[in-house]
């Protein structure tokens, strides 16, 4: 069986490919599993890495669950209560857990359907752009089954309690104006054009310094939790870092002498 993320590096930015079109990319098996926290620790370590694309191969974004090996896997077959539990755990609670955590900002070029955990999957991601061809979907209750992957928590804070209630209770499929109106994406692109348009959001990002767009990356992660004063007084922390950049030094020369910055990874 091939891969099922594709790696490419183009200069700052890594395009992440789920590359498993016949299973329309679910994201359930172990392999992809393993290959998710992998790529996440490669980029992380990098960085020269200042953002991340994560698409679809195929015509679907992706089907979530494995249907064909879920319930063999993760279902009545695997035997009791207790140890579903720590299939879970050790199993697909690691891709949120390593997606969200990325330190470089993510775009999600949501290519086609995103159902069940590949919703929440689009979610993971800090920006999300839809093709005119992708649809969306919490789709677990109808399957008589829960958000496992984390659904319950990232998308009331992407569309709103009442949008995600509405979403989770009926399990509908919402088209990409209907995700584009509730916030779920940022903005609905011609198909063709979709990485096309990716692409032209993550040179605006990586144009920017690394270091300043992983600190706030964070501060924006911290700041879903934190209370104010503790927020702020996380910031002024980061803050003196930046100050203390090379980066930061030629962003301001930049600016003072009216030319483009150039900016190293250290």
């Amino acid at each position: 069986m091939n891969k099922f993320l594709t790696y490419e590096k183009n200069g700052p930015v890594v395009t992440l490919a789920m590359n498993r079109p016949d299973l329309r990319n679910a994201i359930s098996d172990p392999d992809a599993i393993e290959e998710f926290v992998e790529a996440c620790g490669l980029i992380n370590a990098d960085l020269s890495v200042r953002a991340v694309i994560l698409t679809g191969s195929g015509s679907a974004f992706s089907s979530g669950g494995n249907i064909k090996t879920v319930r063999e896997t993760l279902g009545t077959g695997i035997g009791k209560p207790a140890m579903i539990r720590y299939a879970y755990r050790n199993g697909i609670q690691r891709i949120p857990l390593a997606l969200y955590n990325l330190e470089v900002p993510t775009i999600a070029a949501v290519n086609g359907p995103a159902v069940g955990a590949g919703c929440d999957l689009a979610c993971m991601c800090d920006i999300r752009i839809a093709s005119d061809k992708a649809t969306f979907a919490e789709s677990f209750v109808k399957l008589g089954m829960i958000p496992g992957d984390g659904g319950a928590w990232l998308l009331p804070r992407t569309v709103g309690m009442s949008k995600a209630s509405e979403m989770s209770f009926t399990g509908d499929t919402i088209d990409a104006a209907e995700a584009l109106a509730c916030g779920l994406v940022s903005r609905v692109v011609p198909h063709e054009e979709l990485l096309e348009h990716a692409n032209r959001l993550a040179a605006r990002i990586t144009a920017n310094p690394g270091h300043a767009l992983r600190m706030t990356k964070r501060l924006l992660r911290e700041g879903h939790h934190m209370r104010l004063d503790a927020l702020l007084e996380m910031s002024a922390g980061f803050q003196a870092l930046a100050h203390h950049t090379d980066q930061h030094e030629e962003a301001l020369d930049a600016f003072i002498e009216k030319r483009a910055p150039v900016f190293n990874d250290d």
